[in-house]
């Protein structure tokens, strides 16, 4: 299968090392936003064909899906872009920064319902996560509250690789989606209630750089979500699960139970990398004609309830 990555930053590169490691699967181009970093990544991976234009990646001989991991303000435009040219797309998390666009591209989802439209909620695929809703899905749990900490060390635009970012990252937008969508899909219900306050608004990012959730879905499960930019260690996203049948921590790929007795999750599916996982799951949908977990039709509710989130900003 004949692909194109959009993006060469550092989830582009992400999505380059998960794309190695499957089989019948060759980058044919990289789209991406600076020539001269775009032409380095793209030799680095051994990608025969580089562009800063999408539209002319996409017309490359063969293409048949793509991958965007481009700046968030991207995302729905190009994920339209790509299906109305005819491709398969997975655009990566957020598939946009506003309730309209979500809709916009899961309307245009829905009228090309030949081709897999998906979005990249890896929480759905990280090993930890899969091993709880395994659980919840055989009726062993049922999640009551879920506690989570979203926190980074990030005053300046950089990004993941410690690179100057040309746009702005957003808490609400792309860090509470993880969590929004992974609560509504573990607990199978939607947010009946979700409200949110924020803390400063940084002079020169313009984006707040503290922020506290708390959803509920109409079951009775409550979910409390912190974020911050300002947090100075240590780093990144945990999640409790308080369930009717024991107490999980999830820390990226490790799970642990209350009592910080560590669970294996090795064995819950082929790798542990989330990112690779997702990849996965969006050419298997492709080559077996079907949804993939992760669509943008199943995810566009978390988007819905991201939209009351912010309206609701104090």
């Amino acid at each position: 299968m004949k692909i194109v990555m959009a993006g060469q930053g550092a989830f582009g590169q992400k999505h380059l090392d998960a794309c190695r490691k499957i089989d019948g699967i060759e980058v044919v181009s990289l789209a991406g936003g600076r020539p001269e970093t775009t032409k380095e990544v793209a030799e680095k991976y051994g990608i025969p064909h580089w562009t800063t234009d999408l539209g002319e990646a996409l017309a490359q001989p063969g293409v048949e899906a793509v991958i965007l991991a481009t700046p968030t303000q991207m995302h729905a435009a190009q994920g339209i872009q790509c299906l109305e040219a005819g491709k398969h797309v997975q655009v990566e998390i957020p598939m946009a920064d506003s309730l309209a666009d979500a809709e916009r591209l899961a309307a245009v989802a829905a009228k090309n319902p030949k081709l897999v439209a998906m979005a990249g909620h890896t929480r759905r695929f990280n090993p930890s996560h899969q091993w709880i809703h395994k659980k919840i899905v055989a009726g062993e749990l049922k999640v009551l509250q879920m506690d989570v900490q979203t926190y980074f060390f990030r005053r300046t635009n950089m990004n993941a690789l410690g690179q100057a970012r040309s746009w702005t990252d957003h808490l609400l937008w792309h860090h509470a989606a993880h969590t929004v969508d992974l609560f509504q899909y573990q607990t199978g219900e939607t947010c009946s209630v979700a409200r949110a306050i924020e803390g400063p608004h940084h002079p020169e990012l313009g984006i707040a750089m503290d922020m506290s959730m708390q959803m509920k879905v109409p079951s009775g499960a409550i979910c409390t979500l912190s974020l911050s930019f300002n947090n100075d260690g240590p780093l990144g996203t945990f999640f409790r699960y308080i369930c009717d049948n024991g107490t999980y921590i999830a820390r990226y790929d490790d799970l642990v139970d209350g009592k910080e007795n560590p669970i294996d999750v090795s064995k819950v599916d082929v790798s542990m990398n989330g990112i690779e996982l997702q990849d996965r799951e969006f050419f298997a949908a492709i080559r077996e004609g079907r949804e993939p977990n992760a669509s943008v039709a199943q995810v566009l509710p978390a988007y819905q309830v991201l939209d009351k989130l912010e309206k609701s900003l104090l």
